[in-house]
C-alpha cells in the first residue's frame, strides 16, 4: 500500500538518492589507502598501577581513577612511591581506555632504556570510565575538574626529589584534548601547571554531532576563552588529525585556530608528519608505531639538560615540534646548530663543471668531496636541486664562501634539507645564496652498501607546470593533461583553481621508462601550502599510480598560494600526469563535511508532509498517504529561500541589530560560514537526501506497524474498532503522571522512549484492530455493511461519543505513521544521553543535568494524548488551520537554526504535535 502510493518517476528519484548517498558513504569509509600503521607491541607485561587519591575526591568522583603506567622492573620500582622521571598524562577520549596509553608508554621506556634511564618518562592515565563525552557533554565539565585534581596529585609524589617537576606533559586523545584545553577556563587553574599539550583527532573546532547544548557550551567556553586570551595563553600546543581514514573526526576540526602570532599552536595531518606518513583512524592513532616514536623522540628531545624537565623555553619546544612533526631535516635536532662545519681531513676534491651529475657510491674507502663552482651556473639557471638516497644523519652539503677549488670551513645546508621515504633532497635559489663561491656535496667513506648522490641545475620555469583542474560540474567525463618530457629529477605542477572542500578529484601519473634495469622509486607529493595537510605516494616506475585529490581545510580568503604536486621523478623515465572530477569523492566530501546536518532534512521534510495531512484533514475532512504529501510538500523551494534570505539580510547592520534584540540564536548557515563549510547546492543535495531518507524511513515505519500488528493478531484475539472515542481514558492521568516521574527521577531520555513504546503499542493496536475488521468485512460483508452504516449514524448523531468508523481509522492511521516517524527522530536524537545514562547506572541513578528533562515533560502528555487522538476527533476542531499552517515556518526553522546544532530539532518537532494535541479540546 506504503508503495503504491508512490509514481513510478518518484520511486525511481529515490533509488537515485540511495543510489548517490551510498556513493558517498562508500568514499567516507572505504575510500582511502590501506592502514600502513605498525601496531606497536609492548616488550614487557603491562601494568597499571592505581594511584590512591583523597578519600573526598575519590567520594565525589566514584567513577573515575588515576593509574601509573609500568613494564617488568620499572614497574616493580614504582610500586615504591615517590617518583623520579618527568610526568606525563595520558586522557582517553569519547569511549576511550586509560589502558591505551600503553603503546606510548612501552615506547618511551624502551627509549629510556637505550640511553641507561638517563632520563625517563613516568606515564600516568585517567580512567574516564569510557564515557561517551562526544554524544553526552554533561560530564565533560566533571572531567575537566577532576583532571585538575590529578595534576596536583601527581606532582605531590615527586615531592622532597633533586629534580621534581612543576608541571606535567598532555597527551589528550579525541575529547580528552579538548577536556586537556578546557583545563585552563577553571578559576583556580594555574597555566603552569602544563608545559606541552599534545592532542590526537580531537575536535577542536566544533562536536562532530552537537546532539545536547551542553557540548555546545563547552566548546563555546573553551574557543572563546583561547580566542580572548590568546596573548596570554603561552601553553604549546600540537594537534595531530589521523586524515581521510579517521572518518570519526575529520581532519577540519582538529585545526586549532590560528589565533595570533604569540599563540604557540601548530596543527598538522598525520600523513604529513616526517618519519610517519600515514593516515590513521580514530582509534589507530594512538597506537600508531610510526606517530607514537615520532612523539617520542620529540618528548626527549624537549628535555632540560639542567633541570632533568621538559623545557620552559617555547621557542625550544616550537623548534623540537616543528622538526619532528612538520620538517624534518633528517639531521638529529640540535636547539643551536653549528652553521659552519669544518671540511677537513685526509679526502679527496673532485670538480663537477656539468649541470647534471649522478654518483653511485658503493665500498667507498676514502672520503670525497664534490666541488661544484656556481659562478657559471648563476647566469644559465635560477635553482639547485640535490638528493641523495643514503638516510643517516650526518652533515652531506654545504656552501663555501670566497673559495677556489676547496675550502677548510664551510655553511651546513644540510639543515635546509627535507627528509622524505627514500631520499633526502634540497632545493636552493641561487640568487638567496650571492655569497656562496662553490656547492659541495660530501660522500663519506662506507663499507658493504650502496647509495646515490644526484644534483642539478635548472630554470624554475622548466620544472614549474601549470595545470588547472576540471570544472566541478565535469562529473569526471572530461579531464586535463601534461606529459613531463625532460629529464629531470624535480618537477613542481600547480594545481590551478583548487582550494575549495567541495572540489575533489583524481590523479593519475603514469611513468614510462625506457633502458631501465633495476626498480625505480618515484615520490609524489600533494603539497597544500596553507595547511599542514600534506601527503606523499611512493611509485615503482614504470606503473599507474592514482591519486585522489582532496581537501581538510578550504583555502582562506587571502591566501593566493596553489596547491603543489611535487614530483620525485627519475630522469630515465617520461610521466603523464591527468586530472579529472571525481564525482563519488565530491559526494564523499559533501557526507564528511555535512552529513551531521542530515537529520535536520529529514525532520524538516516529514514537518512538511505533516502540515500537508493536517491541511487536507481541514480542507477535504480527509488524511491522505504520507508519501503523497511527502512528495506534494517536500519542496526545497520552500525551506531554502528564507534561510538564503534571512542570511542576506544578516549582512546588513539594521538587521543584525533588530536580530539581536529578538535574541534569536545565529544563524547555522553562519556558523558554517565562518567553518568554511560553504559548498554550492548543498543545502539541496542534503534537502534531497533527506527528503529521500524521510520516504525510506516511512516505508520502514509502515512495514514495522502492519507486522507489529500481524504478530499481535496472531498472538491475541483479534480486537474490534473503539466503539467510543475517548481522548482522555482511565489509565491516561495515571500513566502520564508516572512516566513523569520517571523523568524527573532518572532520565528524560528513558521517559521520552517509554512514551514511544506506548505510542506505537497504540498505533499497532488500531491497525490490527482495522485488519480485523477487514478480515471480517471479507468474511460477512453484509454483516459489515450494517456494522458501517450504524457506526455512521452513531458518529451524526452525537457530539460527545464518536464511534471510529474503517475509513476514519485509515486516516487515523495515516496521521499516526506521520507522527510516528517524527517521533522516531526525536527518540534518535535523545539516545546518546540514554546511552550514557545506562551505561553509568551503577554510580548515578539520575542523570544530572539532563538534557532531554524539560522536552519530556512536554512530550509525555502531549504523546500520551496524540495515541488515542482519530482524526474524527478533530477534523471539526476550530485549532485546526492553525495547526496546519506551524509546520511550514517550523521547517525553515530545523535548517536555519538546527542543521549545526541538533538538540534544537526536537524543540521544533514538538510544537505542532502540542497543537495537534489541543485540537482535541478546541
Amino acid at each position: 500500500m506504503f508503495l503504491q502510493s508512490v509514481s513510478l518517476w518518484n520511486l525511481a528519484f529515490y533509488v537515485l538518492m540511495v543510489f548517490m548517498a551510498t556513493l558517498g558513504l562508500w568514499d567516507v569509509f572505504f575510500g582511502f589507502e590501506e592502514n600502513k600503521c605498525s601496531m606497536s607491541y609492548m616488550f614487557e607485561y603491562p601494568e597499571y598501577q592505581k594511584i590512591e587519591l583523597p578519600k573526598k575526591l575519590a567520594k565525589r568522583y566514584p567513577a573515575y581513577e588515576l593509574y601509573l603506567y609500568g613494564e617488568g622492573s620499572y614497574a616493580e620500582e614504582h610500586k615504591i612511591l615517590p617518583l623520579t622521571g618527568i610526568p606525563v598524562v595520558f586522557l582517553p577520549g569519547n569511549a576511550g581506555s586509560y589502558k591505551q596509553v600503553r603503546s606510548v608508554g612501552s615506547i618511551a621506556l624502551r627509549k629510556a632504556e637505550d640511553i641507561d634511564f638517563r632520563y625517563h618518562f613516568d606515564f600516568f592515565s585517567v580512567n574516564f570510565n569510557e564515557e561517551l563525552v562526544a554524544l553526552y557533554g554533561g560530564s565533560l565539565q566533571k572531567q575537566t575538574k577532576f583532571v585538575h585534581e590529578c595534576i596536583k596529585t601527581i606532582l605531590k609524589l615527586y615531592k622532597g626529589q633533586e629534580f621534581a617537576p612543576k608541571s606535567v606533559a598532555i597527551i589528550g586523545h579525541s575529547m580528552g584534548g579538548l577536556v586537556a584545553r578546557a583545563l585552563l577556563t577553571l578559576k583556580n587553574f594555574k597555566q603552569d601547571l602544563i608545559n606541552l599539550l599534545i592532542t590526537q583527532a580531537t575536535p577542536h573546532v566544533a562536536p562532530v554531532m552537537p546532539l545536547d547544548r551542553f557540548i555546545t557550551d563547552f566548546y563555546m567556553t573553551v574557543n572563546n576563552y583561547w580566542i580572548l586570551n590568546a596573548r596570554h595563553i603561552n601553553l604549546t600546543t600540537l594537534s595531530v588529525a589521523g586524515g581521510f581514514r579517521d572518518y570519526q573526526v575529520r581532519s577540519g576540526l582538529t585545526f586549532l585556530p590560528k589565533l595570533s602570532h604569540h599563540t604557540s599552536a601548530l596543527s598538522v595531518v598525520s600523513s604529513a608528519v616526517p618519519k610517519t606518513w600515514v593516515s590513521t583512524d580514530h582509534l589507530s592513532i594512538v597506537w600508531c608505531k610510526q606517530l607514537q616514536l615520532t612523539t617520542i623522540r620529540a618528548f626527549f628531545d624537549l628535555i632540560d639538560a639542567d633541570t632533568k624537565q621538559i623545557t620552559q623555553n617555547p621557542k625550544k619546544k616550537l623548534s623540537v615540534l616543528n622538526h619532528h612533526f612538520i620538517r624534518h631535516p633528517a639531521k638529529h635536532f640540535e636547539e643551536n646548530p653549528a652553521i659552519i662545519s669544518d671540511l677537513t681531513g685526509t679526502s679527496m676534491w673532485v670538480p663537477v663543471k656539468v649541470s647534471k651529475w649522478t654518483y653511485v657510491a658503493y665500498n667507498e674507502s676514502d672520503k670525497i668531496y664534490f666541488t661544484f663552482p656556481l659562478a657559471n651556473h648563476r647566469k644559465i639557471y635560477t635553482h639547485v636541486y640535490c638528493q641523495s638516497t643514503m638516510l643517516d644523519t650526518n652533515s652531506w652539503i654545504f656552501g663555501c664562501i670566497n673559495s677556489t677549488s676547496m675550502c677548510r670551513q664551510g655553511i651546513d645546508l644540510s639543515w635546509k634539507a627535507e627528509l622524505l621515504p627514500t631520499i633526502k633532497s634540497l632545493m636552493l635559489r641561487l640568487q638567496d645564496y650571492p655569497s656562496l663561491s662553490h656547492l659541495v656535496v660530501y660522500v663519506p667513506s662506507i663499507h658493504g652498501s650502496k647509495f646515490v648522490v644526484d644534483c642539478e641545475f635548472f630554470k624554475k620555469e622548466t620544472r614549474s607546470i601549470q595545470l588547472p583542474v576540471t570544472h566541478l560540474f565535469s562529473f569526471g567525463l572530461s579531464s586535463r593533461k601534461v606529459i613531463l618530457n625532460t629529464s629531470g629529477l624535480f618537477y613542481n605542477i600547480e594545481l590551478l583553481n583548487f582550494g575549495q572542500i567541495y572540489q575533489a578529484f583524481k590523479i593519475n601519473v603514469v611513468s614510462k621508462c625506457s633502458g631501465v634495469k633495476e626498480e625505480i622509486t618515484s615520490i609524489y607529493k600533494l603539497h597544500i601550502p596553507w595547511s599542514y595537510e600534506d601527503s606523499l605516494t611512493i611509485a615503482q616506475v614504470p606503473s599507474s599510480t592514482e591519486i585522489s585529490l582532496k581537501l581538510h581545510i578550504a583555502q582562506p580568503e587571502n591566501d593566493s598560494h596553489v596547491a603543489l604536486l611535487k614530483m620525485y621523478t627519475s630522469s630515465d623515465c617520461q610521466y603523464e600526469v591527468t586530472v579529472k572530477t571525481s564525482f563519488s569523492q565530491i559526494l564523499g566530501q559533501v557526507v564528511r563535511f555535512h552529513g551531521g546536518a542530515l537529520p535536520a532534512y529529514v525532520t524538516s521534510s516529514i514537518l512538511l508532509a505533516y502540515g500537508g495531512q493536517l491541511y487536507s484533514l481541514f480542507s477535504t475532512g480527509h488524511c491522505l498517504e504520507y508519501t503523497i504529501m511527502l512528495d506534494k510538500e517536500a519542496k526545497p523551494y520552500k525551506v531554502d529561500p528564507f534561510v538564503i534570505m534571512i542570511k542576506f539580510l544578516l549582512g546588513y547592520n539594521w538587521f543584525k541589530e533588530l536580530w539581536d534584540v529578538l535574541m534569536l540564536p545565529e544563524l547555522d548557515a553562519i556558523v558554517l560560514t565562518s567553518q568554511s563549510m560553504c559548498f554550492p547546492l548543498v543545502s539541496l543535495i542534503l534537502f534531497l537526501f533527506g527528503t529521500c531518507t524521510a520516504y525510506w524511513g516511512g516505508l520502514l515505519s509502515s512495514t514495522s506497524v502492519r507486522l507489529l500488528s500481524s504478530l499481535w493478531l496472531a498472538l491475541k484475539r483479534p480486537s474490534e474498532l473503539p466503539k467510543d472515542i475517548k481522548m482522555i481514558s482511565v489509565d491516561l492521568p495515571f500513566l502520564t503522571i508516572v512516566l513523569i516521574i520517571v523523568s524527573w527521577t532518572t532520565c528524560g531520555a528513558f521517559a521520552i522512549l517509554l512514551t514511544y513504546l506506548y505510542y506505537v503499542f497504540k498505533i499497532v493496536h488500531l491497525q490490527a484492530s482495522l485488519t480485523a475488521y477487514k478480515n471480517s468485512q471479507t468474511v460477512n460483508p453484509k454483516h459489515s455493511r450494517r456494522s458501517e452504516k450504524k457506526s455512521n449514524h452513531h458518529k451524526d448523531s452525537t457530539v460527545h461519543h464518536l464511534r471510529l468508523s474503517a475509513s476514519d481509522a485509515e486516516d487515523s492511521l495515516r496521521m499516526h505513521s506521520t507522527v510516528i516517524n517524527l517521533i522516531t527522530w526525536i527518540v534518535l536524537l535523545s539516545m546518546p544521553s540514554l546511552i550514557y545514562w545506562l551505561k553509568n547506572l551503577r554510580y548515578y541513578f539520575k542523570l544530572n543535568p539532563d538534557p532531554c528533562k524539560p522536552l519530556a515533560f512536554i512530550l509525555i502528555p502531549t504523546m500520551a494524548i496524540l495515541g488515542n487522538t482519530h482524526t474524527v476527533s478533530i477534523k471539526s476542531s476550530k485549532l485546526l488551520k492553525i495547526t496546519s499552517q506551524f509546520p511550514l515556518p517550523l521547517a525553515v526553522g530545523v535548517i536555519a537554526f538546527g542543521s549545526a546544532h541538533l538538540y534544537r530539532v526536537p524543540c521544533f518537532v514538538f510544537i505542532p504535535l502540542l497543537f495537534h494535541a489541543l485540537c482535541n479540546f478546541m
